[in-house]
């Protein structure tokens, strides 16, 4: 299931104040003259991006405070990046973090945020940096809103572009030299503390994002790599919509490169570089990558089939014994050391339908230790194995672990869940409209008792009726109990229809009507620490 689509994103820019001050103090407490430039990146009703840079005049900083008053009431900031950021009513203040402080004479450092608005979004009239009011010409008037089209979202479960959709429940480049960070600098290093995920200072961090398709499909089609660019531009992107979590689904056989994988597809060394290039730029830009094993090896034709290839060219009901716990040493070794990345294990188990519904026991245990599982024709990988197989290696970075049919069932994960030394353990939860679990009492009753105990995120969220009433429900109701959430799919594949759930029309990060517009208006007011 997937969509292709294509729309150009307006953006609109406001420059305001800039000059020199004719204040004189000490260098060491303020510069003496400094000019601001800000800027409405982009629009959409009820929510911006404002970008501002900041110039030093006529000595250096060895440490910013930037001060500034919206002129309306209804406007704030939300979120914001470079800068440690604060509001008091209308008063804003930024200040340097421990990397960006210093600014030479005639220097100049930027800064980023989401912003809200009410009835109107006019610019700030003044600025001051250290004390010093940074005087100059008056802003222009700020852009007219460009409302979001109205909320109706897009299709079904996690696609899986072009030729091969993502079937069942959810179907589910080298980076520029020197990309700019986000919110404060790389992505957070975590762990889990109790039914948290915190970063090293402690804070709660919540997983808010999207998936990004295509590592798991392109290469085994004989396609390349990544559908679309995978560079700085496409991260920067992202960053208008308050992103802070990105999905990057993987193929097994691709990353082992076996021989299944064809001609014209990236595989083994290639493959592998790729992945760890992406995922080191959206740590560099403050966003948290979680990798996941999506497609792999193993011949199933049973119920929810999507192929009856042996190769990893669909989803399958759960890893296998003979490549999966290779694949997981080798991607836990390219990333321990670094615990902003999380691993997923795998994408969608759906065990209790290879056995026909049959026996829920076995499915739970055939999750958990895999071996000779009923329906299925290989050997299968527990998450049990897949858990060992990582901390084998000494990595300690989070896991990510599924429940069953397709991964929307959690009812029993706390009773099956594996056991991992490190403690660093959270469930993974998806959920679509045409799951068994879709209201507030099923939540509240499985996902619920669950996030009460250890951390919890919807690795996959959508719907297939072209709405976001649905996923607006989700949304909500993890909010109100600590639960992360992540839209497929960010891939610009087309307008909405009902094959697939896709957020952007083009490479610009233009939303999609309604399902994108949906998502985004609700993404912009979170706060991923709060």
């Amino acid at each position: 299931m997937q969509l292709r689509v294509k729309f150009a994103a307006a953006a609109a820019a406001v420059v305001a104040a800039a000059g020199v001050s004719a204040i004189t103090v000490p260098a060491a407490a303020a510069p003496a003259g400094c000019s601001v430039q800000y800027k409405v990146v982009s629009e959409w009703q009820g929510g911006f991006q404002g970008d501002i840079a900041i110039t030093s005049l006529g000595g250096s900083l060895t440490g910013w405070t930037l001060e500034f008053d919206f002129p309306s009431a209804a406007q704030g900031v939300s979120n914001g990046w470079n800068a440690d950021w604060s509001q008091s009513g209308a008063h804003v203040t930024a200040k340097s973090l421990s990397w960006n402080g210093n600014v030479p004479s005639d220097g100049s450092v930027s800064i980023g945020f989401i912003g809200k608005w009410s009835g109107s979004n006019p610019v700030p009239g003044a600025f001051t940096v250290n004390g010093v009011t940074c005087t100059g010409a008056s802003p222009s008037p700020s852009p007219s809103p460009s409302p979001s089209a109205s909320p109706s979202a897009s299709p079904s479960a996690s696609p899986s572009p072009s030729p091969s959709p993502k079937q069942s429940p959810s179907p589910s480049p080298s980076p520029s030299p020197s990309p700019s960070p986000q919110p404060g600098g790389p992505a957070p290093q975590l762990h889990v503390s109790g039914n948290r995920l915190v970063t090293s200072a402690g804070k709660p961090y919540r997983l808010l994002g999207v998936n990004r398709s295509s590592g798991e499909f392109a290469c085994i089609q004989g396609r390349g790599m990544w559908d679309g660019p995978a560079d700085q531009a496409s991260v920067d992107a992202m960053k208008p919509w308050n992103i802070h979590v990105v999905r990057v689904p993987l193929n097994e056989e691709c990353w082992l490169g076996t021989a299944d994988v064809p001609s014209g597809g990236t595989s083994g060394a290639a493959y592998q570089q790729a992945v760890k290039d992406y995922v080191k730029l959206l740590v560099t830009n403050g966003i948290t990558p979680i990798v996941e094993m999506h497609w792999n090896y193993g011949q199933y034709t049973g119920a929810g089939a999507g192929c009856s290839d042996v190769a990893a060219t669909c989803q399958k009901p759960m890893p296998d014994a003979k490549y999966a716990p290779t694949f997981w040493t080798q991607v836990a070794n390219a990333f321990k050391g670094d615990n902003a990345v999380i691993f997923d294990l795998f994408n969608e188990p759906y065990p209790d339908a290879a056995n026909n519904w049959s026996d829920a026991t076995a499915a739970w245990t055939c999750l958990r230790d895999g071996g000779t599982c009923t329906g299925i024709g290989y050997q299968v990988a527990g998450m049990q194995d897949l858990v060992d197989a990582v901390r084998a290696t000494g990595a300690t970075n989070v896991i990510m672990t599924a429940g069953l049919t397709w991964t929307n069932d959690l009812s029993q994960w706390l009773k099956y869940k594996p056991q991992d030394p490190t403690g660093n353990l959270m469930a993974s939860w998806h959920s679509y409209n045409f799951n068994g679990c879709v209201d507030t009492t099923c939540w509240n009753n499985t996902i619920g008792a669950v996030a009460a105990q250890v951390p919890v995120v919807a690795g996959e969220i959508g719907q297939n009726t072209c709405a976001h009433d649905y996923i607006d429900k989700v949304m909500n109701w993890a909010d109100a109990n600590g639960v992360g959430y992540l839209a497929w799919t960010w891939n610009a594949w087309g307008i909405c229809d009902s094959s697939g759930n896709v957020l952007i029309t083009d490479a610009n990060g233009t939303p999609t009507s309604t399902f994108g517009e949906g998502f985004k208006a609700h993404l912009v007011t979170q706060n991923p620490y709060a």
